[in-house]
């Protein structure tokens, strides 16, 4: 093989690499995920999406923690989110979550220094429960 080819083909591949990634389509990763903005519908910020909770035995992506309130990250509250409660809005670049202020003040949540009970199938339900959903284990 001549450098010249060889040339070529590493731009090929760099620019293959470079297409998956500026190409739309259906996949995220995690750590793009994290970071997004959350909004209402009418565009106002909600917050930001913490982390991800995802099941380790079924791969699914079970909630997404919203960081809400504080400043600069102190005092901050974080949400658990059923993740089926969030759409994305691509012109957005965000999250849109259909929740009003007094509802998200009233959420289940935790401090950003305790964690959430995830052991507790209890607390889940009455997540899930509060958000008028099914919980991710039983299907949608």
């Amino acid at each position: 093989m001549t450098t010249n080819a060889v040339t070529k083909d590493a731009a090929t591949t760099e620019t293959t690499a470079l297409d998956a990634v500026m190409k739309p389509h259906h996949l995220i990763a995690s750590d793009r995920v994290e970071g997004t903005t959350v909004r209402r519908p009418n565009g106002d910020k909600v917050g930001h999406i913490e982390r991800l909770m995802i099941d380790k035995a079924t791969g699914q992506v079970a909630y997404a923690i919203l960081s809400f309130g504080g400043f600069l990250g102190l005092g901050s509250n974080l949400i658990p989110l059923p993740w089926a409660s969030l759409t994305y809005d691509p012109e957005l670049g965000a999250y849109q979550l259909d929740i009003d202020e007094a509802e998200l003040k009233r959420a289940p949540s935790f401090m950003a220094d305790k964690d959430f009970d995830w052991g507790d199938r209890t607390r889940e339900e009455d997540l899930h429960r509060y958000y008028g959903m099914p919980p991710y284990w039983v299907g949608y």
